[in-house]
Parts: C-alpha cells; sequence; structure tokens
C-alpha cells in the first residue's frame, strides 16, 4: 500500500487524536453512566427486541434549546446516526438496516461506536488525496456540488465535539450530580 498524500495523511491523524481522547473519555464507562438521565425527558435509548435498544428519534427542525441527552444516546448518535450514516455518500449504505437500533449496554455501544468509526475512517482513507477533493455527484443530493473532503471535515466536528460532551456527562455523574431543570429554579441533585 502507498502512502497517503498529505492532506488524507493529517486528516487521518486528527481523526485518531479525536478517537484516542473520545474512547479514554469512554473507558470503564458502566451500564449506569451509559443510560443516566441527569434530566427529565432526555433522548436516551429504550428496550426493543432482545438485546437491542432503539434510539429516541431526533426533533424535527432546530429546536432550542437542544434536547437533552444520555450518553447512550450520544454514543449512538456519533456511530449509526453521523459516521455510519455518511456511508451512504460512499456507497455504503445497506437498505435492510434500522439504524435507530442500538446496544443497550456500554460494552457492546462502545463497541458498535469503534466499528463505525472505523467503517468511515477507511472510507476516508481509500479515497486518497485526489478523492478527497472531488465533488461528491448525485449520491449526495443537495450536496453533490460539495467535496468528500468537507463531509470528512463535518464528520470531524460532530464527533469531536459530540465526543466532549461525552466527556461532560461522564464528569456530571463521576462527581455525583444531575441538573433537573424546574420551572421556578434550576436545582443541582445527586446522581444514583
Amino acid at each position: 500500500m502507498t502512502s497517503p498524500g498529505p492532506v488524507t495523511r493529517d486528516l487521518l491523524e486528527t481523526f485518531e487524536d479525536v478517537r484516542s481522547r473520545t474512547f479514554a473519555r469512554l473507558d470503564g464507562l458502566t451500564d449506569a453512566e451509559y443510560l443516566w438521565e441527569p434530566v427529565a425527558s432526555c433522548m436516551t435509548l429504550r428496550s426493543a427486541a432482545g438485546t437491542m435498544f432503539r434510539a429516541d428519534p431526533r426533533s424535527a427542525g432546530d429546536v432550542r434549546p437542544a434536547p437533552f441527552t444520555t450518553i447512550g444516546w450520544r454514543v449512538w448518535h456519533i456511530g449509526a446516526d453521523c459516521l455510519r450514516g455518511y456511508g451512504r455518500f460512499f456507497g455504503d449504505d445497506p437498505q435492510d438496516e434500522d439504524r435507530h437500533l442500538w446496544p443497550g449496554t456500554a460494552i457492546e455501544g462502545i463497541q458498535a461506536l469503534a466499528n463505525d468509526w472505523t467503517r468511515f475512517r477507511n472510507h476516508v482513507e481509500s479515497l486518497g488525496d485526489d478523492g478527497l477533493l472531488r465533488p461528491m455527484g448525485p449520491v449526495a443530493g443537495v450536496y453533490g456540488h460539495e467535496s468528500y473532503l468537507l463531509l470528512a471535515l463535518h464528520a470531524l466536528d460532530e464527533a469531536s465535539h459530540h465526543g466532549a460532551e461525552l466527556g461532560v456527562l461522564r464528569d456530571l455523574y463521576l462527581h455525583g450530580f444531575a441538573i433537573e431543570r424546574r420551572a421556578d429554579r434550576d436545582e443541582v441533585n445527586p446522581a444514583p
């Protein structure tokens, strides 16, 4: 295999930096943390068939403030919703797959995220510098004129900012606090 060009190399190194930070923050994650709801009405993963859970669907439109989520939902969002979802731009979109199904345990959810991360990374690597600079074309619909590099940078932005949110949620849980929004005040409550 030939060495990647400078754009591909730098992009993959940055993906690896974000991946290593994200997975370091998930190290030792318990099932209780994974599904912990720090506020009422969290978007989460809900029990479905067998050992699988179903991610709550995202709200339509630009809802402000954005709904609060559990760590499990956020792990699903980075993996299946973003990284695996972007596979469609590479022709990798199994039609019979329900991306809202996700493992209900921390260990399995982290492994599924790792699999989705590797899959997307391999797509990016396979393009090389020339392919990254090409427009995505008809497979991307209204974004067809945009480059694969822009898609990869968008994926990197999604993974890095949601990875940081995972860290904040873990910090709240590990320090024993939940923030519960009340109509008349904010109250800080201990985590379970």
